[in-house]
């Protein structure tokens, strides 16, 4: 079975605000703009639905009120899927085109060529954690993590770092074709990141 990961540029801070903020024009708006993406979702998840999870709109309103959450571990997945939607609503979709789709341990791969070029400051992996911002209940699915605007400093201040030892010896570390796309990619949002002050990336692997 094959995995997604979905990554967005964003004001972290910002977006992570929204949680609780209890701003019903956003929810006006989302639902002007993903109706029918919140449809969707309601007949994918019907099953899921008809067993007291929370609808598509029920769970935004849920993110956006800060609550409040079914007590069902069997329903938080709805939640995860509406922080996305805000991180959709304010962020800028990133090229995700070596993580999708993805299998095995394909990012354990990729966070080992990252350490390879010295960079250790943020992970791939973490996209598949439960880093969702409080109050929203744990979920294993979607997983999400979150690359803040410090992290990637320190991020692309590792990778210079290592080229310029790289470029004084002449010897770069052995890397498969594919890694080396993938890590490439990662610096790609890191930089465009880094031209934004207070933007970083949050990410969903599902």
């Amino acid at each position: 079975m094959s995995s997604s990961l979905s990554v967005y540029l964003l004001d972290v801070a910002a977006t992570r605000a929204l949680v609780g903020s209890r701003d019903d024009q956003l929810l006006h708006v989302i639902q002007d703009s993903f109706g029918d993406r919140l449809e969707r979702s309601d007949r994918d998840f019907s099953h899921e639905i008809d067993q007291g999870a929370p609808t598509a709109y029920e769970a935004l309103r849920a993110v956006v009120h800060g609550g409040p959450f079914s007590e069902d571990e069997d329903h938080a997945f709805q939640y995860g899927y509406a922080y996305e939607r805000l991180c959709s609503l304010t962020g800028s979709f990133l090229d995700n085109s070596c993580f999708t789709p993805h299998r095995g341990d394909w990012l354990t791969q990729v966070d080992q060529g990252l350490k390879a070029l010295g960079i250790t400051a943020v992970s791939v992996e973490e996209f598949g954690y439960s880093g969702l911002p409080a109050p929203l209940p744990y979920t294993y699915i979607p997983g999400c993590g979150q690359w803040g605007p410090e992290d990637i400093a320190r991020a692309l201040e590792q990778f210079e770092a290592t080229k310029r030892a790289v470029d004084a010896s002449g010897q770069a570390p052995p890397l498969e074709p594919e890694v080396v796309e993938a890590v490439m990619q990662c610096l790609g949002w890191m930089r465009h990141a880094a031209e934004r002050p207070g933007f970083g990336v949050i990410g969903f692997r599902y």
